[in-house]
């Protein structure tokens, strides 16, 4: 099997502090190939611009792509349509040592242990279409933004997450007044239909899905929205586990190469101080060998790892505790 070539963006903040966690893990589960490039700030001193031809190009001839941290959202979308990414994915499974640092009940995280495990949930968002690339117009007294959904793109995203459902799926929409919605709706019907019928499919407004993922956040499998709802969505799902310094992400599209990614930012209030909390970046890495190479075994490890080092009493600063960047991934590593 070759070398996977992996290219790095560390970006700007604290993005790359934690990539270099993020890396030695990688050292320590296996050999790849790594290729740095810059994206922000450092690229438009370096290039003029925020991504240049020659960064997207690299990643294009990745077999996957890390992403540290970037300041501007525009950034992230022009990397995300220049490698065809539609579905992104994000994990929430709170750690039980850390359920103290959730601002949610211990109750509430655990569920009913009769019937489930806690909360295990994924958020599975639409990344190419609504009102996020719909056609804008601004005038001094008006301003106009194009909601846009086809086929297509629903139909798309739909497999992603039936794929990845144990049980079921939980479709969000906003169906009792939008027409993209009754689209969406109608389209993940069929396609349960069709394909899925194995599954639970339940049709939830999106009100209500921000209400039950603070109340009843167990309940849930796999949520699946699109893009502007899954984006607020899964900021509001990244509370339940005490910090978005956990929460790592994927963005796929039908090829290679995928994009791996910490949900958090780029911190410019913390960023050089070596206080940020690498978990996030470290388990990015983890989804990367499991959704962009197919390395589940040495996932696995980095998982278990970061789970072991947890159980052991490791705490970042944002989760009340004093390990900085280095020291918790040396924790970290010792478990691998």
């Amino acid at each position: 099997m070759p070398t996977p070539h992996i290219v790095l963006l560390p970006g700007v903040g604290i993005g790359p502090e934690v990539m270099n966690s993020a890396v030695e893990a990688l050292k320590a589960v296996g050999e790849f190939e790594f290729e740095e490039h810059s994206i922000g700030a450092g690229s438009a001193f370096a290039d003029g611009q925020a991504l240049s031809e020659k960064t997207l190009t690299a990643c294009q001839q990745a077999d996957a792509v890390l992403l540290g941290a970037v300041s501007n959202p525009r950034e992230l979308l022009e990397l995300r349509d220049g490698l065809g990414l539609y579905a992104n994915l994000r994990p929430v499974k709170p750690f039980s040592e850390l359920y103290p640092a959730s601002p949610l009940k211990r109750n509430v995280l655990e569920g009913n242990r009769k019937v489930d495990e806690g909360v295990n949930l994924l958020i599975v968002r639409e990344l190419t279409g609504g009102i996020y690339y719909g056609r804008k117009e601004r005038t001094r007294e008006q301003a106009t933004d194009v909601c846009t959904y086809s086929r297509e793109q629903i139909n798309r995203v739909a497999h992603r997450a039936f794929q990845a459902a144990a049980t079921k799926v939980t479709s969000v929409d906003k169906a009792n007044v939008l027409d993209t919605s009754r689209l969406w709706r109608e389209v993940v019907t069929e396609l349960h239909e069709q394909n899925y019928a194995h599954l639970e499919l339940n049709h939830v407004l999106v009100d209500n899905a921000a209400m039950l993922l603070v109340t009843e956040p167990s309940r849930f499998d796999v949520i699946l929205t699109e893009n502007m709802f899954g984006d607020i969505l899964s900021d509001l799902a990244a509370t339940i586990p005490g910090s978005i310094g956990l929460l790592p992400s994927a963005s796929l599209g039908d090829q290679r190469p995928g994009l791996f990614e910490p949900v958090h930012g780029s911190a410019p209030d913390i960023a050089g101080r070596g206080r940020a909390n690498p978990i996030a970046m470290i388990l990015s890495a983890a989804m990367m060998l499991d959704y962009g190479l197919g390395m589940n075994y040495e996932a696995n490890r980095i998982r278990r790892a970061v789970w072991l080092a947890i159980s052991k009493g490791l705490l970042t600063p944002d989760l009340g505790g004093s390990h900085d960047t280095a020291s918790a991934t040396k924790q970290i590593l010792k478990y691998v």
